[in-house]
């Protein structure tokens, strides 16, 4: 008979599950992941990864079309929408193959189905209902299925999903979520973008890419609301400049749709009333913790606007429960996910973690241009009432993003004047996904700007609009 007793089981194989799961194993406790539909969990397969494969698509694109402006010829530039699919699907499909991998490289049990905490120590698992709207691979072979398994600590790890608002119901047809955006038969020749946080922008960015006319409608004034003011304004400059419409500070009232499009009826923060015709639209207006039908009503634990109420290390209020990742509050981000498993795992071995600081996480979005940031923005600091420095540095005045004809962009940095520390970086511009870290380790090891203007950053490369915008809080910057 199988083996139904462990010390540790995890509900949901998303980032955030499958690397707890991991470090658990490692750290020498019995373990096992509950799943009901793909190993992976949906950064894997409907969100981090495939969209970053449909946007490396789109940067190929991006690059043919200005291949003159390099000395190149593209002629007769043309695109497969299958192709760019399938490829999307296919590096999705590697990595979900990758979990499976190393769940059998750690001894780690798969147990297939859909969990309930039917009591402090005891999962009871059901065969899985599969969610409509998500398509799914098969199950891995060698998987547990139902029945009832005891375990002294459950960790939840079941993620968010798209959030619905009146109105604005996904369909599959006229009216997307994200999966139906990520596997498009074809282009579509107008598209409606509702929300313009990282999800909304990046499949703006995407479609507008390959030709399809985009608007984007944020109830808020800002688009990308969590950016820094000045970053969000310069994005927002620059998708205009793409051709992409955005209404901001603006409402979807209704939606009128027809037999192969719609008619969105929306009215702006002063009551004035217009309509925009698509053929297809995305409700990207957040998400919503998976935190219903796991029975943690019935066993006291708190949930907050449909988030599991967790400590630093991933602890809910009832002793033996624990939350990590999406369902367990903001930011929603798999690596934020990734490292609170980690943190929650070490803690009940007693390795005394230090708490997740929320403070430290950076934001990334893949649009183009691309954007990055970590911790406060200028008016967060502001309204702290922090006495501040703040440093900028322009794209234009970097020889490599000059060498690359990438010149649009900018780096902010704000420092707390009294004591040098680092409180924050925004970026936006070439390659500044992957540039963030610099800061973010800077900030974690309370590195001050008298260290960070004597560290020597290579050339030509893009790392140095990062000293630059230090230099420039300082009244040191060299290359402006």
């Amino acid at each position: 008979m199988a083996d139904t007793s462990f010390d540790i089981i995890i509900i949901g194989s998303g980032p955030g599950g499958y690397v707890a799961a991991i470090r658990a194993a490692q750290l020498g406790f019995k373990t096992a992941v509950v799943e009901r539909e793909h190993l992976g969990g949906i950064c894997l397969n409907w969100g981090c990864i495939p969209t970053k494969a449909l946007l490396r698509s789109a940067d190929v694109m991006r690059l043919l079309q200005h291949a003159k402006d390099f000395g190149v010829a593209a002629q007769g530039l043309s695109y497969d929408s299958k192709a760019i699919v399938d490829r999307s699907r296919g590096v999705s499909k590697r990595l979900n193959d990758g979990v499976g991998f190393l769940m059998k490289k750690n001894k780690i049990a798969v147990i297939w189905g859909e969990a309930t905490v039917s009591k402090v120590g005891e999962v009871a698992v059901s065969a899985s209902k599969k969610p409509p709207a998500e398509p799914a691979f098969p199950p891995p072979k060698g998987t547990l299925g139902a029945g009832v398994y005891q375990a002294k600590h459950i960790i939840i790890a079941t993620g968010a999903r798209p959030r619905i608002l009146p109105g604005l119901e996904p369909d599959r047809k006229l009216v997307w979520t994200y999966f139906e955006a990520m596997t498009p038969e074809r282009m579509p020749k107008s598209l409606l973008v509702v929300g313009s946080g990282a999800i909304g922008v990046e499949f703006a960015s995407f479609f507008r890419t390959f030709g399809t006319d985009v608007t984007i409608v944020e109830i808020l004034p800002q688009i990308l609301p969590a950016e820094d003011a000045e970053i969000a304004a310069l994005a927002r400059k620059s998708f205009e400049k793409q051709g992409i419409k955005i209404l901001a500070g603006a409402k979807v009232t209704r939606l009128e749709k027809k037999a192969d499009g719609v008619i969105a009826h929306i009215e702006d923060s002063k009551g004035a009333k217009s309509t925009v015709s698509a053929e297809r639209v995305i409700s990207a207006v957040g998400v919503d913790g998976n935190s219903e039908n796991l029975g943690l009503d019935r066993l006291g634990v708190t949930i907050d606007r449909g988030m599991i109420a967790v400590d630093g290390f991933g602890r809910t209020n009832v002793p033996g429960i624990y939350a990590i990742g999406d369902v367990a509050g903001a930011p929603l981000l798999a690596h934020k996910a990734e490292h609170e498993g980690v943190i929650c795992v070490e803690a009940i071995k007693g390795l005394k973690p230090q708490p997740m600081d929320r403070r430290l996480i950076p934001g990334c979005t893949y649009c183009h241009p691309q954007i990055a940031s970590v911790g406060l923005t200028e008016a967060a600091a502001k309204e702290k009432q922090i006495d501040i420095r703040v440093g900028r540095f322009p794209a234009i005045g970097n020889g490599k993003a000059i060498a690359l004809g990438e010149t649009e962009g900018l780096v902010k940095v704000i420092f707390d004047r009294k004591t040098g520390a680092l409180l924050g970086a925004h970026m936006i511009g070439p390659e500044v996904t992957e540039l963030i870290q610099g800061y973010v380790v800077a900030m974690n090891l309370e590195t001050t700007e008298e260290e960070l203007m004597h560290t020597v950053f290579p050339h030509p490369t893009l790392s140095e609009m990062m000293k630059e915008a230090v230099l420039d809080a300082y009244g040191r910057v060299l290359n402006v």
